[in-house]
Formats: C-alpha cells, sequence, structure tokens
C-alpha cells in the first residue's frame, strides 16, 4: 500500500499523462546512462586496485635495496658523506607534474615524475651528480642515488594511483546513489503517478460512456412515444375516413351511443 501512495500531487488529465510518460522515459534513459557510468568506473576501480597492490608489493623491494645501498654508501665513504651529498645539492632532479584523467566522466588526478635536465646536468647552483663523492666510495654514493630515484618513481606511481582509487570510490558511491534513487524512488513514483492518471481516465470514460447509454435510452423511449402516438393518431385518423365514407361522423356515433343510453321515462321495462 505504502508503494500505491508514493505518487506526484498532479491534475489527472491527458496532457499530464503525456508528461509523465516523458519524464519516465527520461528517467528510464538517466538510469541506463548512469547504471553504465557506474560499471565503467567499477572496472576501473578494480584495475587500479589491482596496480596498487603490485605497486606496493614492488615498493617493498624497492624501498628495502634503496636502505641497503644508503648503508653500503655509509660504510663505504662514511658518515660524513651526507654533508658531502647536501653541500652539492641545492635543488631535486625528480620532479613531480600532474594532470587529469576523465574516465567516465569523472577527473582522476595523475602524478608524473620527470627528471629535470638543467638539475640532472649540474646547473649553476649544483655540482655534477657523478663528481658526489668522488674522493672516497662515489660509486656506492651513485648507486645509493640511483636506488632512491627508483623508489621515488615508485612511490610518485603509488600515490597517483591511491589518490585516483580514492577519487573513484566517491565517485562511485554517488553514482550508485544516483542510480537506487532513480530505480527505487523516482521511476516507482512516477509510474504509480501513470497509473493513477490512467485510472482516473478510464472512470471518467466510464462515466462518459454511461450517461450517453441513459441519453440514447432516454432518446429510444421518447421515439417509440411518439411513434405510439403517430400510429394512434393515423388510427384515429382511418377511423374517421370510414365513418365519414359510411355518411356519419365518429363523433356522431359516439353521441348517439351516448344518448342510447339515457332513461326514457315515457317507456316502462
Amino acid at each position: 500500500m505504502a508503494g500505491q501512495n508514493q505518487r506526484l500531487n498532479v491534475v489527472p488529465t491527458v496532457t499530464m499523462l503525456g508528461v509523465m510518460k516523458a519524464r519516465l522515459v527520461g528517467a528510464t534513459r538517466g538510469h541506463a546512462l548512469l547504471k553504465k557510468k557506474s560499471d565503467a568506473l567499477t572496472v576501473q576501480f578494480r584495475a587500479i586496485l589491482k596496480k596498487i597492490v603490485a605497486a606496493k608489493e614492488s615498493m617493498g623491494e624497492t624501498m628495502r635495496a634503496s636502505s641497503f645501498s644508503l648503508a653500503e654508501a655509509k660504510y663505504v665513504a662514511g658518515d660524513g658523506v651526507r654533508h658531502v651529498v647536501l653541500q652539492s645539492i641545492r635543488a631535486a632532479s625528480v620532479r613531480v607534474r600532474s594532470h587529469q584523467e576523465n574516465v567516465a566522466g569523472v577527473k582522476l588526478p595523475k602524478f608524473t615524475h620527470f627528471v629535470d635536465p638543467a638539475a640532472a646536468s649540474g646547473g649553476p647552483s649544483n655540482a655534477s651528480p657523478s663528481l658526489t663523492g668522488l674522493a672516497r666510495g662515489g660509486q656506492q654514493v651513485a648507486a645509493c642515488r640511483a636506488a632512491h630515484v627508483k623508489a621515488i618513481e615508485v612511490l610518485v606511481e603509488l600515490a597517483s594511483l591511491q589518490t585516483s582509487f580514492l577519487t573513484l570510490d566517491e565517485a562511485i558511491k554517488t553514482t550508485n546513489r544516483r542510480v537506487n534513487a532513480l530505480e527505487n524512488v523516482v521511476k516507482p513514483r512516477i509510474e504509480n503517478t501513470i497509473s493513477y492518471i490512467k485510472g482516473e481516465l478510464d472512470e471518467l470514460e466510464r462515466e462518459d460512456f454511461f450517461r450517453l447509454k441513459k441519453i440514447q435510452g432516454y432518446k429510444k423511449r421518447e421515439i417509440e412515444r411518439q411513434m405510439a402516438n403517430a400510429r394512434l393518431f393515423a388510427e384515429e385518423q382511418l377511423a374517421e375516413d370510414l365513418a365519414l365514407k359510411r355518411g356519419i361522423s365518429v363523433g356522431a356515433a359516439a353521441n348517439l351511443l351516448a344518448a342510447g343510453g339515457e332513461k326514457d321515462d315515457d317507456i316502462i321495462f
């Protein structure tokens, strides 16, 4: 009963029935499009989830390798290598840029890493990376730098995937809420409204049919009465004509009959 009472408050007319049907078509089309969008976002969501799992697995190996390379560099070059590196580097050579990727109408942030040529080649404020630690343990310092650059690349990729994952999760929740609202609230309400309007129009049509049937019955009885009167009048006219041909009118015959019925005082029966 609650579903039957869920309808829009409208006037049951043919025009409103057309409007409701158009709204139902639009709601059905929107529901289908949102359902396809939700499916596309879900597929992308699962693909990103697989990439995140693979990136986290590779991150563990990469971070372990970078930590070991740092320990080796400190062992070979000594603890003072940190000051040498800080003095030779003034700007980061690995940088991150962001852009957006459109997936089914949802803009996903993407982060990509790139190497700044000026900083990598030892610009005006940086020394050449190949000369860092040249006096002692330069090879291990270079290996440590390469390992940490690889770790940064993995971290940037993981950050991009994680941000896209959260954005897609929120978009899927919003889209599913809209799909459920259209499927469970909007469409049933419009369908109940259309059923209500059709029922009211059918009731009006039955009332009009009953009214027309009553009017036709009245007209038929009136015609029959008029035809009976016409036949009676025609019979009376025919009787009048026959009486005139015989030399006495119907009225005179009626008077004679009436006079014969009176009592005569001279005649004793």
